[in-house]
């Protein structure tokens, strides 16, 4: 999917919802980087990965099944470089970076692309390339999220007729749309939380995460009501933070 939409992705700006309602939390929770190396997993064209290393991290690597998707990155990094190293390589297999690698893992919508199993073996992953003390800041669509308001704009993932529990590593279409009027392809394998706290658990993370639920804000109204206001009051995105 993402190799037929990656320039659709490409922005400077926060463009797409979750760009005002999700990432500047995400980002917050990954204070402090300066000097950290950081892992950007699922980095797509390199937005967040961007600004980890602007606000200030040694090194940032980004990883990405998509080949567009790095290629989109690359050309980003061509543009306006920033010593940024982006690769093809899968979540669920890191093998290319040895144990106790990085100070900080990145993964932003990741998951909801990945079923249960491939989401365990990719946290395992993770909680071996960290070094003691390092962090992992992910987000996911709030599970609850799709099943409590009908596919319409401006952001959905199309669920009718299925049941919380039972569509567990269900794939479902989404869109999620830009202030410009135009939207973005987006799917979710659903999970709920117990499955992502078991997954934290049986990869070794053994302290309490952080956890926000991520909503429109009423700063989010007053910058474009049309464009947030039908989501207020709704449980949009779920941001963690876990140390090893």
């Amino acid at each position: 999917m993402y190799n037929c939409t990656a320039s659709n992705w490409v922005r400077g700006e926060p463009s797409s919802l979750s760009d005002f309602t999700a990432r500047p939390i995400v980002l917050g929770l990954c204070e402090p980087v300066s000097d950290l190396r950081v892992l950007d997993l699922g980095c797509g064209e390199g937005y967040c990965s961007r600004e980890l290393r602007r606000r200030g991290a040694s090194e940032v690597i980004g990883i990405d099944l998509s080949e567009k998707m790095i290629e989109a990155a690359c050309l980003q990094e061509q543009v306006d470089p920033l010593g940024i190293r982006y690769e093809v390589g899968c979540a669920t297999n890191l093998s290319q970076f040895g144990d106790r690698t990085f100070d900080l893992v990145v993964a932003v919508f990741l998951f909801n692309y990945l079923t249960t199993a491939q989401t365990q073996e990719c946290m395992a992953e993770v909680a071996r390339i960290l070094r003691p003390g390092g962090r992992f800041v992910f987000s996911v669509p709030h599970p609850s999220f799709p099943y409590m308001r009908e596919a319409r704009y401006p952001f959905y993932f199309r669920v009718e007729g299925s049941g919380y529990f039972s569509s567990r590593d269900h794939k479902f279409a989404g869109q999620i749309w830009k202030r410009d009027g135009s939207w973005l392809d987006v799917q979710l394998v659903h999970k709920t939380f117990e499955d992502y706290f078991d997954a934290l658990s049986s990869a070794g993370f053994k302290t309490l995460p952080v956890l926000r639920e991520l909503r429109v804000t009423p700063e989010h109204v007053s910058l474009d009501e049309a464009f947030f206001g039908p989501l207020i009051d709704v449980p949009l995105h779920v941001a963690m933070q876990v140390s090893r």
